[in-house]
């Protein structure tokens, strides 16, 4: 080979292997900075990601806060719900210690009929309320409810007959509880216990849901009762 085609190949060799060397550098920066727009993706979305997820576990801790108070304010409002009829319930058994007594004395004055044995039907009407105020309300059902088989003319055969509807409703018995205060508005309407009876009726409505009976029991109640104390509970639920 002649000494001047020596240098013209080393030439031509560099001028073949300079764009070569020259893609492949381009090939690369275009590479990493396709893997650094993909890590900046990626990081964008692994970000919102996890705002998303701080949001949401949040939002859950509200509610979780929410639940619990609402859990006790429920749990509030059944325990004073609960001393309210305790209360009203406490009231009308001292009202009844207070009452049969005169009732009797009333009774024996005006010449009613009187009871064969008035000590045994006294302390079958105590022994009735001792097992109510004891919270053993079968017993005070089963006793209640004898008591009026028993004594069918007594002048307590009508609250018998009412705490008989109200130890059923103690039971959650509601049936069986407004048909015994049926009897008292049927049987003595013109009894002391007779609004009670209608007002213990709507409460049963209520609590079995149907508060479109309960409401039309409570007119019936201010119309046929209107100066009652029962009257002035059921005129504040009509509102």
């Amino acid at each position: 080979m002649k000494p001047l085609a020596l240098p013209l190949l080393l030439c031509a060799g560099a001028l073949l292997i300079a764009p070569v060397a020259e893609a492949g550098l381009f090939d690369d920066d275009g590479a990493r900075q396709q893997i650094i727009d993909l890590k900046t993706a990626t990081d964008a979305r692994i970000e919102t990601l996890t705002q998303a997820q701080l949001e949401l576990a949040t939002q859950l801790m509200g509610l979780r806060e929410d639940i619990s108070r609402l859990r006790g304010e429920i749990e509030t409002l059944q325990y004073e719900n609960e001393q309210a009829k305790k209360r009203l319930q406490d009231l009308y058994l001292d009202l009844d210690s207070r009452l049969s007594p005169l009732e009797s004395r009333d009774s024996a004055g005006s010449g009613a009929l009187l009871s064969a044995d008035p000590v045994a039907e006294n302390k079958a009407y105590e022994n009735a309320l001792d097992q109510f105020r004891a919270g053993k309300y079968p017993a005070a059902a089963s006793a209640f409810a004898a008591f009026v088989q028993s004594y069918p003319n007594s002048d307590m055969a009508p609250n018998a007959q009412f705490w008989l509807g109200n130890a059923w409703y103690a039971q959650r018995q509601c049936s069986q509880a407004i048909d015994a205060q049926l009897v008292v508005t049927t049987r003595w309407p013109d009894s002391a216990r007779a609004p009670d009876a209608l007002l213990a009726i709507a409460n049963c409505q209520r609590d079995a849901g149907n508060t479109t009976a309960a409401r039309r029991t409570l007119i019936n109640l201010v119309e046929k009762y209107p100066d009652s104390q029962a009257a002035i509970q059921a005129k504040q639920r009509l509102r």
